[in-house]
């Protein structure tokens, strides 16, 4: 998302960020973290509890915010779009937040989907037409520095978020750790995780140290039960074998000579982690050389257009 918001501003577009929490943080320490995490981004930064201004287009950008447009700026004279980036009812449980997520898409706003997949699913399932802004990977900080050797696996771990299979991963790793006790497995991302076995958890980590980190193994896990996420593609980039998993939705969107996906099931999830540290190719070098170099050009080249479009009524 603010990779789109930096393609609008550099193509001269004037961009507000609208912020909508609803346990009613501090609007400050939200844009902290945006000044501090995306400091290109030069849009004004405001909360929804401010009202709306009658600005030429509002984009929400999750089922949440889709909400919000429609009920507290539904009198705003503008144009009303939704950049959608995943197939979000499938966050939760077949309940009142499935609905309500699903809801969104009857909206009417003017769509921009994220990946082919999502574009798919929103023209197979509700009649949406929208562009497709292709998934990109920042080749400039995920990018090959070691050719060398390599050894022990990553997972990237998220325990309270369903979507990325925490549970399966550890089975699997708890599997690979039993048939490969001299391989260090590594995970990221949540600082709390723990496992009866040995790992090493590097907790958070910016994109130059995670990069760093896949530039030292032979391969990682890469679970998704929604749309493809980005790990697949940087840790190739990186020179690590992505081993993918999880729903159909990713095996049908998968790409990627070297990419490996298997049925989410802690063996074979085992079995391809051992399969790639005990192979001698494909090298890292290989790997690297699958991922396009064209970074994120492409998909904020269609966004811009689509808002534009809507914008200008062609």
């Amino acid at each position: 998302m603010f990779r789109m918001v930096e393609a609008a501003e550099a193509s001269g577009h004037t961009c507000v960020l609208y912020l909508y929490d609803r346990f009613h943080g501090e609007a400050a320490r939200h844009e902290q973290v945006i000044r501090q995490y995306w400091p290109r981004v030069r849009a004004e930064i405001r909360t929804v509890s401010e009202g709306f201004a009658p600005l030429d287009a509002y984009v929400a950008t999750a089922w949440e915010t889709a909400h919000v447009l429609a009920t507290r700026g539904g009198r705003v004279p503008t144009r009303r779009m939704y950049f959608v980036q995943d197939f979000e009812p499938y966050f939760y449980a077949h309940g009142s937040e499935y609905v309500l997520a699903e809801d969104t898409y009857r909206f009417g706003y003017h769509p921009i989907a994220v990946g082919r997949t999502c574009g798919r699913v929103l023209k197979e399932r509700y009649g949406i037409v929208a562009p497709v802004a292709e998934y990109g990977c920042d080749t400039s900080v995920y990018r090959l520095t070691n050719t060398g050797e390599r050894s022990g696996v990553v997972f990237y771990c998220k325990r309270d978020v369903p979507r990325r299979g925490f549970v399966l991963g550890l089975l699997a790793l708890r599997e690979f750790h039993r048939r490969h006790p001299d391989q260090e497995i590594h995970l990221f991302g949540d600082p709390t995780a723990t496992a009866p076995f040995p790992v090493t958890n590097h907790g958070r980590l910016t994109t130059a140290e995670l990069a760093e980190l896949y530039n030292q193994v032979r391969a990682g896990i890469a679970i998704s039960f929604t749309f493809l996420s980005l790990v697949p593609a940087e840790m190739s980039a990186c020179g690590a074998i992505p081993i993918q998993s999880g729903g159909d939705f990713v095996a049908a969107d998968l790409e990627g000579a070297y990419t490996r996906w298997v049925e989410p099931t802690a063996a074979a999830l085992a079995d391809a982690l051992s399969d790639a540290v005990t192979a001698t190719s494909p090298t890292p070098a290989e790997l690297a050389a699958t991922v396009s170099t064209a970074g994120w050009a492409a998909a904020q080249a269609v966004t811009l257009r689509a808002i534009e479009d809507a914008v200008y009524g062609i």
